[in-house]
């Protein structure tokens, strides 16, 4: 990116920005929701989400994760934003491959990019105006600068969209018309994302809670998304007019917007929110710590009056569990190398590295993977399935996992001082130190950090603390 670029990208994203107040506006996540349903019909990501991406297995992993990516994007300091502009790019551009109809995808490419940020400008505008708040001239002027600012950051410049938002529009609805699909992406996002998606972390120890609030949110979260899109989108993918869908979708924008005006400013934050789902998300609010609570006790009711799981064979499961809950990161039943990035791109992210320890660490994935496509995979279809796994398990782990482990300490390291302090610790795991993991002096040691991941990874061992980071 050009210096003329970067100093533009820091005067339009100072204190008074609009992009700045939306990242933390917890009603901006109905804007992204529905953002990512129209970037999930365009071919190119639509294929690299379903390939790539842990979304539909990790979601509030990945909800965290671009929050973290979004507001150091839209940090005060312009060396931060390069930064994580950098590391976007190159997490982007490890991501390409070819469709089932033999086209071509890739992360990288320009008009792709540039549809994400039209997206989640025009949706954007859509949750303004239909939470009460719709923008004035000079307002969408404003925020369409800034986003387009945002995509010179990303992109090295904004050419490929329009200048103005007058000619946006005219871009957006061709895009629709010629452009987009009924992909499988769109399929999943809207009709087994809200359907199953996983619980966040406050309630994985409470999945009879979960369930039961997934059942009444799932439909109705897919219901309220369908009937905030363009017409001429779901007349494209051929989405369905649900009864009553509409008047729920008002509903819940209005009632979004209420909120936002009416309660206070840190009941509405994206931090709270995203702390009550997860504990370990640090920016939280006292507020929210009465909910939590009443959470873990309603869930403590359901337990007593919920008969316990059926025991049999949980030996035999829980090599299956493993395979699905840590090794398939991609949920698509095989592990290959896309799962292993997986696991890369969440470390690399939680330790916000340099390239060069970025690279280190996707280098021991790679060659844990070439092993394990030695060792497990049978039929040469470069893809290991859970048979296959569980046949050859017993011989793991191999130097390749071992070299992911050293690497694995090494930029945890920080202080390069051979032990892992409580505050890496923390940094890698967002858990304090388990009484079972700490060494000498509340330190961590190599070996015994290698010994616990590659007994966790291998599946000979439960760990808590890997459970966070990776199930």
């Amino acid at each position: 990116m050009t210096q003329t670029a970067a100093d533009e990208s820091v005067d339009i994203f100072g204190p008074d920005s609009m992009l700045r107040h939306l990242v933390n506006d917890a009603r901006w996540g109905l804007a992204v929701v529905r953002a990512t349903v129209l970037e999930a019909a365009h071919p190119q990501i639509g294929t690299a989400l379903i390939e790539n991406s842990t979304f539909v297995t990790h979601p509030w992993r990945r909800l965290r994760n671009t929050l973290v990516s979004l507001q150091r994007i839209l940090d005060l300091d312009h060396h931060v934003r390069d930064r994580e502009a950098a590391r976007l790019n190159r997490l982007h551009a490890r991501i390409s491959g070819t469709d089932p109809q033999g086209r071509r995808y890739d992360a990288m490419d320009a008009d792709a990019r540039a549809w994400v940020v039209a997206t989640l400008f025009e949706s954007t505008v859509t949750m303004y105006r239909l939470s009460g708040d719709a923008l004035d001239g000079p307002a969408l002027d404003q925020l369409y600068a800034e986003f387009r600012a945002f995509l010179a950051l990303i992109e090295g410049d904004s050419d490929r969209l329009p200048a103005t938002v007058r000619e946006f529009w005219p871009y957006f609805d061709d895009t629709i018309e010629h452009r987009l699909e009924s992909t499988e992406a769109v399929r999943v996002i809207l009709y087994r994302l809200f359907a199953d998606v996983p619980a966040p972390p406050l309630l994985r120890s409470h999945p009879s809670v979960w369930a039961a609030a997934r059942a009444v949110a799932g439909p109705a979260a897919a219901a309220i998304t369908i009937a905030s899109l363009p017409e001429s989108f779901c007349r494209r993918v051929a989405l369905p007019d649900l009864p009553g869908s509409r008047a729920l979708m008002h509903g819940a924008y209005l009632t979004a917007g209420l909120a936002t005006r009416l309660l206070p400013a840190n009941w509405v934050d994206v931090n709270s929110f995203m702390s009550l789902l997860d504990p370990s998300h640090s920016g939280g609010s006292a507020p929210w710590e009465t909910i939590r609570r009443k959470a873990g006790q309603a869930a403590a009711m359901v337990r007593l009056i919920t008969p316990a799981p059926d025991e049999v064979n949980q030996a035999t499961l829980s090599a299956d569990r493993f395979f699905a809950e840590v090794l398939d990161q991609t949920g698509d039943g095989h592990l290959a190398w896309p799962d292993l990035a997986a696991m890369a791109r969440e470390l690399a992210t939680r330790l916000d590295l340099h390239e060069h320890d970025e690279e280190r660490l996707y280098n021991a994935y790679s060659a844990w993977w070439r092993e394990l496509q030695t060792n497990l995979d049978a039929d040469d279809d470069g893809r290991v399935t859970r048979q296959e796994y569980a046949a050859a398990a017993v011989s793991l782990p191999g130097s390749g996992l071992i070299k992911v482990a050293d690497v694995l300490f090494d930029v945890t390291d920080v202080d390069d001082d051979e032990t892992i302090d409580a505050q890496e610790y923390q940094k890698l795991f967002r858990t304090a130190f388990h009484r079972d993991l700490t060494g000498r002096a509340g330190s961590y040691s190599r070996a015994a950090f290698v010994r616990q991941f590659l007994s966790f990874m291998s599946g000979q061992q439960h760990s808590v603390a890997y459970d966070s980071l990776l199930s």
